[in-house]
């Protein structure tokens, strides 16, 4: 490990060095401007809601994970398996393996469980990311019933040299470090990243699940102190990104992406063994290269990208055993290699209308293999999926959006994957659009689904989606201020969705289960502005979600049929409030949720009943400028009010924490 962190350091430095000594005796320094507008009056976009995270939220959660600035900022719920641990998202409502991920145009997500672990992307090698909601998916790829996340990295052809480097320090032993160097010119840019991130995470919580005194004046029982013992995480990484610009009609990049995270998982909070009983591990070691080559012509643009991907997770639990030490119980070792290709060509058939064609041809390898019960597979998966849109704008006030996907995986066809959408601009000279879709999805079962031994199931059905949604949309200026707003109402009926349940077997196996009904609302709304010397920006969103088990009540009992999934909750929202004033700046964010269930017939009699909670976060920070560099400290408080919670039953979350970020910037 220790050599291929000098062959990454060598990799991304070096190229910085020569660069930004070619470059030297050019470098102006001048102060930072973020200038952003979103045109909502698209046709391509018609009838589809897309999300994206604004840049000044980007920096404010720079030194966090995507599952913290998703769940904090999005209407997103984020199932968090403790600080660093597992995190997973529900977009409206549904599993995990249901909302699709791609890095740079390249799918992301694992093809054994069919899902991505939101704690292993930090927010330091993010850009540019975006949120395609329901059917509006299917523009990328098929599968993504909840939505779809994209994930980019852009390059700025006006850098000459620049960079930055922040250390952070935090409760729990927690330290941050990164940094960044962009080098390049008007036709060769460089960007190198590197990042580490160790924490002890060794936390204190009052431990709800075991009762161990009585309170002798009351007798009652009192609950015991702990710690979040085993829990510590280490998390590296490095990402390199070169982008050539031979003249104006060609753009040819390479972006690569190494990462190396180990963890230790706690014991739930129901355990009463003994500390040095059993210790859980994982260890994370990725690398991603995505290469693309964009060539523009008079009337349309042609894209041609190929990447590929290697996974390797072992996960291992080793059980104390007197007289012999610590023994092996679970010795898992899972490899995945994927091969990924995209050719895509965008042409303006005239001013009011465009036409897309892609195809994908996709290739994933995955060995797993488990050492103390000698299981695993060996299994590939071939996909191939091709993709026409055509959108048409009419007299300025209306447009139409048409899309068409077809998917062939492991020599099964997918029936044909449709979506219609219009926007109509309300007011002529103003972006008050109303706005609907209709659509249908489909998701095959991942390979675990499948194949995982014991309980694998081949004769599992594809899951699928028929969703429609409506509603209204606004962007522009009122009083002086930057105001927009976006109100969607959602409705999805899916079919043969996958659940894993136990079975008489001793085991766990996944089953089709009849129905599942998704529906909702989703509401965001912003403003910013100035007022003299100061800036401020108020963002929030709010999400009502239902989404209910309509199997056959024969199989699953009358306790489960028309009741909420569990760990999904009904309302959320977040609020962030941004005030910035000669150099200072303060930002609160606020979050909501309310009660989760974590049985299918929603006792809230029972003790893992989880509550509804409130969090809140607030952070200041310092901006001064020197000659060529700015010098910035943020001190954060998280868990402001010192709130008790849990995102997942028996796992805890810290209590109010701190962490003093420095930065420079040059």
């Amino acid at each position: 490990m220790k050599y291929i962190s000098l062959v990454c350091l060598f990799i991304t430095v070096v190229p910085s060095i020569i660069m930004a000594q070619q470059n030297s005796d050019t470098i102006i320094s001048i102060s930072e401007i973020t200038v952003s507008a979103k045109r909502i009056f698209r046709k391509e976009d018609a009838g589809m809601r897309v999300d994206e995270v604004d840049t000044l939220i980007l920096m404010k959660k720079i030194n966090m994970s995507l599952s913290d600035l998703l769940s904090e900022n999005t209407s997103l719920f984020i199932k968090n398996n403790g600080r660093g641990a597992l995190a997973t998202a529900s977009f409206r409502g549904t599993a995990s393996s249901h909302t699709q991920v791609r890095w740079n145009g390249m799918n992301i997500n694992s093809p054994m469980t069919g899902m991505v672990d939101f704690s292993l992307i930090p927010v330091y090698v993010i850009d540019d990311i975006n949120i395609k909601h329901g059917g509006a998916s299917i523009s990328d790829q098929s599968g993504g019933l909840g939505g779809a996340i994209n994930i980019n990295n852009k390059v700025d052809w006006d850098n000459r040299f620049s960079g930055r480097f922040m250390q952070g320090v935090g409760s729990y032993t927690t330290f941050d470090e990164f940094a960044q160097i962009n080098v390049g010119n008007e036709k060769l840019q460089s960007k190198a990243r590197l990042y580490y991130n160790y924490s002890k995470n060794d936390y204190a919580y009052v431990n709800r699940s075991i009762a161990n005194n009585i309170d002798p004046a009351t007798s009652e029982f009192k609950n015991r102190e702990d710690k979040n013992r085993n829990a510590d995480y280490t998390k590296y990484g490095a990402m390199q990104e070169f982008f050539y610009r031979p003249n104006k009609r060609n753009i040819l990049s390479v972006k690569w992406w190494g990462q190396w995270a180990d963890r230790t998982i706690p014991r739930a909070t129901s355990y009463e063994g003994p500390d040095n009983s059993n210790l859980n591990n994982q260890d994370d070691k990725d690398n991603k290269v995505v290469a693309d080559w964009k060539h523009f012509m008079r009337n349309g643009t042609l894209i041609v990208r190929t990447g590929c991907t290697n996974k390797r997770v072992v996960y291992s639990v080793k059980n104390n055993v007197p007289g012999q030490g610590l023994i092996f119980s679970v010795n898992s070792d899972s490899e995945i290699n994927s091969s990924l290709s995209n050719i895509s060509y965008i042409h303006n058939i005239n001013s009011t209308m465009s036409a897309k064609f892609s195809a994908d041809f996709n290739y994933h390898d995955v060995v797993s293999n488990e050492s103390v019960k000698k299981t695993g597979y060996n299994k590939d998966r071939k996909e191939i999926s091709l993709f026409g849109s055509l959108s048409k704008e009419f007299f300025e006030r209306v447009n139409l959006n048409a899309m068409l996907r077809y998917t062939y995986i492991d020599g099964e066809d997918t029936p044909l994957i449709p979506f219609f959408g219009f926007d109509y601009k309300l007011l002529e000279n103003h972006n008050l659009l109303v706005k609907g879709s209709i659509s249908r999805n489909y998701h095959h079962p991942s390979l675990n689904d499948l194949y995982w031994q014991p309980g694998g199931n081949p004769d599992l059905k594809p899951e699928r989606g028929f969703s429609f949604e409506a509603g209204t949309e606004y962007s522009g200026k009122i009083y002086g201020c930057d105001v927009s707003a976006e109100v969607t109402a959602y409705r999805s009926d899916i079919d043969n969705w996958i659940i894993w349940i136990p079975s008489f077997k001793g085991f766990w196996e996944p089953r089709n289960i009849k129905r599942v009904l998704s529906y909702g609302i989703e509401a965001n709304a912003s403003v910013a502005g100035n007022i003299d010397a100061f800036s401020y920006k108020l963002f929030g969103t709010y999400a009502y979600t239902k989404s209910v088990n309509y199997g056959d009540p024969l199989v699953w009992g009358d306790n489960s049929y028309g009741k909420q999934l569990v760990y999904i909750p009904i309302h959320s929202g977040n609020v962030l409030v941004n005030v910035g004033y000669r150099g200072y700046t303060l930002m609160y964010q606020h979050n909501f949720y309310s009660e989760r269930f974590t049985t299918s017939s929603n006792d809230v009699t029972r003790r893992d009943w989880l509550y509804p909670y409130y969090m809140s976060h607030i952070s200041l920070k310092k901006e001064k400028d020197f000659n060529n560099y700015r010098l910035s400290a943020e001190l954060k408080v998280f868990n402001l009010f010192n709130e008790t919670y849990h995102s997942v039953l028996y796992r805890p979350m810290p209590k109010m924490n701190f962490m003093l970020l420095l930065t420079l910037r040059i």
